[in-house]
């Protein structure tokens, strides 16, 4: 792979953004509807009341499919430890980043520009990414990056409490819902996957994108955002809102599988991430996944006679193939 490949090595070279990533028209963040008076909730998990939390969890995940938690319980000190890990990461060389993240013979563990999907995107996004598995029981973690020094130590404590906090607000999620508190601990919940994106300054931000609009397709995502710098937008009511990083805190979202298993009552919803001209920025999204062989469906204590399945079910595995394959079209076929 050529050293050109990756945006990190080349971004400082140019002027104008180089055609391939030249966005459409309809898509170029300068022709965007932005929302000026709306902000996605802030939830305080260290509350005393537990209702209050579930019922705004619930609410958030209605109207936005987004939120942002503070007073999570991980440790700051671990986090920035792992931003600065993977910021590390992303300034080596080139050939030391792909030796790196090519360990693994099955290719799970990969370094990539751009969206890494298996079809033709309309144009390149302005990114860098790392993205591996990171299974509870760890028996991937051979196969993690070895530099920076520090890095499978780091990271392993990291997805370690990542996945604890993801499980208690799925659990509070059940909750809500009416259904057992460990209805997402199994094999809703059992591949998980982290990604390290870094977004290199953009000559110029008007005309390419860092992600295009688009649903996760998995159960739920945790996003730790570097501070200071506001490039992710959610979308509501056919506008953009701006989620501005709040010190500390972690971006939650509901994936596709979430509103797929709560009938559409949660909502995954859209969301962009855009460019900026100054400094590079970085973000860590922790990706809650079934197993490939989960089924995917809507939970039958959210269905009735009066609210009946408005989605098949099938397995994971079958389900993100199409997803993937299929892009912003999926969605309005895959319904009953």
């Amino acid at each position: 792979m050529s050293e050109t490949k990756y945006v990190s090595s080349w971004y400082n070279l140019h002027s104008k953004v180089p055609e391939s990533y030249v966005q459409p028209l309809d898509r170029r963040p300068c022709n965007a509807v932005m929302s000026t008076n709306k902000t996605i909730p802030v939830i305080d998990l260290a509350g005393n009341d537990r209702d209050e939390i579930v019922k705004k969890i619930i609410k958030s995940s209605e109207e936005y499919g987004f939120f942002q938690v503070v007073n999570h319980g991980v440790a700051k000190e671990l986090v920035d430890e792992t931003l600065r890990i993977f910021k590390e990461f992303h300034a080596l060389p080139a050939d030391v980043k792909e030796s790196e993240s090519s360990k693994d013979p099955n290719k799970s563990c990969k370094l990539y520009t751009s969206s890494g999907r298996n079809v033709a995107d309309v144009a390149k996004y302005w990114k860098d990414s790392l993205k591996h598995p990171c299974p509870p029981s760890g028996e991937f973690t051979q196969y993690w990056p070895q530099k920076p020094q520090g890095y499978r130590e780091t990271v392993g404590k990291y997805t370690q409490e990542l996945r604890a906090l993801g499980l208690r607000i799925l659990g509070l999620i059940s909750e809500g819902l009416g259904l057992s508190s460990d209805y997402f601990s199994g094999d809703l919940s059992e591949n998980p996957i982290i990604l390290s994106h870094h977004y290199p300054p953009c000559p110029e931000p008007g005309l390419t994108l860092g992600a295009s609009k688009h649903k996760d397709p998995n159960t739920l995502t945790i996003l730790f955002q570097e501070p200071n710098i506001t490039a992710l937008h959610v979308m509501k009511d056919g506008a953009w809102i701006p989620v501005e990083p709040i010190p500390d805190a972690f971006v939650i979202n509901m994936g596709f599988m979430l509103q797929i298993i709560t009938n559409g009552r949660l909502i995954g919803a859209e969301h962009r991430v855009v460019t900026n001209s100054s400094p590079s920025r970085h973000t860590i999204a922790y990706f809650i996944n079934p197993s490939k062989e989960a089924i995917i469906g809507p939970a039958k204590e959210v269905t009735s006679s009066t609210s009946p399945p408005i989605y098949p079910s099938m397995p994971f595995g079958e389900l993100l193939e199409k997803f993937m394959n299929n892009g912003p079209y999926f969605e309005a076929q895959f319904r009953l």
